[in-house]
C-alpha cells in the first residue's frame, strides 16, 4: 500500500471498533429480545423493540466509525472512490440506527445504502489491498453480499427465512470488514 501506515493504522483501529461492536452488540440483542427468530425476523426488527436503544446506538457508531475510517484512508491517500464508498456505508448505518424500520422507506433506503454499497466496497477495497491474500476474499464477500441482495430482493429466502437472507448478505460484509481492519492495522 502506498499511504503512510499511521492513516491505514488509525482508519484499522476505528473500524475493527465499529464492526466488531455492531457485531457483538447485535447478537446480544438477538439474545435480549423476547421471541426473536434470526430466520423470521430481520436485523432491523432488533431496533423497534426492548433491544431499540442498544441496536440502534451501535448501528450509529458503526456508521461514525466508517465514515471515520474513511476520512483516515483519504488522508492516507488511498485515492477518492474508496473512502466515498466507504462513508456511504456510514451514512446507510447511520441511518438504519437513526431511523428505524418503522420509518418505511427511510429505513429501507438506508439498509439498501449499506448493504448494496456495502458489498461494493468490499469488492473495491481489494484494490487497495496489494498482493495480499484478502483481496480474494474480499471479491468474493462483496459477491456473495451483492447476490443475496438481489436474491432477496427477489423475494428469494430458500428454507433460511427473511431473517436468514439478509444475514447472508449482511455477514459477509461485517466479515469483510473486520478483516480488512486487520489488514490496515497490519499494513506497513
Amino acid at each position: 500500500m502506498a499511504s503512510p501506515p499511521k492513516w491505514n493504522t488509525y482508519a484499522g483501529a476505528v473500524m475493527l471498533l465499529g464492526f466488531a461492536q455492531f457485531l457483538l452488540l447485535m447478537v446480544l440483542s438477538e439474545a435480549l429480545y423476547p421471541g426473536y427468530s434470526p430466520a423470521n425476523n430481520y436485523i432491523s426488527d432488533l431496533g423497534v423493540g426492548s433491544t431499540a436503544y442498544l441496536f440502534n446506538a451501535s448501528a450509529v457508531l458503526l456508521g461514525i466509525t466508517a465514515i471515520a475510517g474513511a476520512y483516515f484512508l483519504y488522508m492516507g491517500r488511498n485515492g477518492k472512490t474508496y473512502p466515498v464508498l466507504q462513508a456511504l456505508v456510514g451514512i446507510g448505518a447511520m441511518g438504519v440506527g437513526i431511523l428505524p424500520e418503522t420509518t418505511g422507506m427511510l429505513h429501507i433506503a438506508s439498509a439498501g445504502i449499506a448493504f448494496g454499497v456495502g458489498g461494493i466496497a468490499a469488492i473495491y477495497s481489494s484494490r487497495l489491498q496489494g498482493k495480499s491474500p484478502l483481496r480474494y476474499y474480499s471479491i468474493v464477500f462483496g459477491l456473495i453480499a451483492l447476490g443475496m441482495l438481489v436474491l432477496a430482493g427477489m423475494g428469494i429466502t430458500f428454507a433460511i427465512g427473511k431473517g436468514g437472507i439478509e444475514r447472508m448478505i449482511f455477514y459477509p460484509i461485517i466479515i469483510w470488514g473486520i478483516a480488512f481492519s486487520g489488514y490496515l492495522l497490519s499494513s506497513r
